[in-house]
């Protein structure tokens, strides 16, 4: 996102609850937090909307080639506090 003052940042899509857009794009977050940025509301969308489907994409590439497994069973604990795992 960039800020009014061309400063950028970035922003956790799942945080954010609603966009206002009544001129300037205005960004609120589940915590309550506003950022007024330059992003147009249906750019934020569609930056969302690509971000998740990149996300989505690297899990099935990553299911694909595996990478990581399914879990089926979880190992006994062998020290309190840490639950290991088996993967099969």
């Amino acid at each position: 996102m960039t800020r009014l003052n061309d400063s950028r940042f970035a922003v956790n899509p799942d945080l954010i609850e609603r966009i206002h857009a009544s001129p300037d794009t205005t960004l609120v977050t589940v915590d309550g937090s506003s950022y007024i940025i330059a992003e147009s509301m249906s750019d934020v969308i569609d930056m969302i909307a690509d971000y998740r489907a990149r996300v989505l994409a690297r899990a099935q590439d990553m299911r694909s080639s595996g990478q990581y497994g399914v879990v089926r069973e979880l190992a006994p604990v062998t020290e309190p506090g840490v639950v290991p795992i088996r993967r099969t």
